[in-house]
């Protein structure tokens, strides 16, 4: 089930986010208060059993903010961190590609940091559980460059044969992101260890 979530709080606060963290104008939300729309964001989407396809992912998104996680003894569990936007001197970048194969689910994932003169990009699979919105990814693929000059540029463990073995593990073995809105400017997401991540598409 698709919904159109515009009438949603939430949805003008992470607006504004997005809009500000571009440079495009306006002051960006506090932490409390983007944190506290992605929660509403996420129980909305829980609420209206909301879906999305593979194909609303692809393209390329700039990680905006991102919370931690921590302990806590006497709650017998993990609670979010406060939150942190990411500081504009470095570029921390998802993207994903979808293979030929139709309705597979499968595809590609790339996670990319820039700080001059320095990038790093890890490449490697993905499954995506469209009924879930779970994508499970890994990576098998490092590339380094500096100064626009490839100095590194090898597989992780044992490369393809690692990602053929990649689509026979179980989803509970894996990193993944939970995303629970997905639109065309933004995505947000819940991964494995309880934190909360939005990215923006890039521009």
């Amino acid at each position: 089930m698709m919904a159109n979530l515009t009438s949603v709080d939430f949805v003008t606060v992470l607006s504004q986010t997005a809009a500000a963290y571009r440079g495009q104008g306006g002051i960006r939300p506090s932490a409390e208060i983007l944190v506290n729309a992605l929660l509403q964001a996420e129980k909305a989407a829980k609420g209206q059993r909301l879906t999305y396809p593979l194909e609303s992912l692809l393209g390329k998104w700039q990680l905006c903010f991102a919370t931690g996680t921590k302990k806590v003894r006497e709650r017998g569990g993990i609670v979010l961190g406060k939150g942190l936007y990411v500081p504009k001197f470095i570029a921390i970048y998802i993207s994903f590609n979808a293979t030929w194969e139709q309705d597979s689910g499968r595809g590609e994932i790339a996670n990319q940091v820039e700080f001059s003169p320095v990038l790093l990009k890890l490449t490697g699979p993905v499954q995506y559980l469209g009924k879930k919105n779970l994508l499970a990814f890994d990576f098998n693929q490092m590339l380094i460059s500096l100064f626009g000059h490839i100095v590194y540029n090898r597989a992780i463990r044992s490369g393809k044969v690692q990602t053929e073995d990649f689509y026979k593990q179980p989803i509970a073995k894996l990193p993944f992101f939970a995303f629970f809105l997905v639109t065309e400017n933004f995505i947000a997401a819940r991964g494995r260890g309880g934190g909360l991540a939005f990215w923006i598409r890039e521009i």
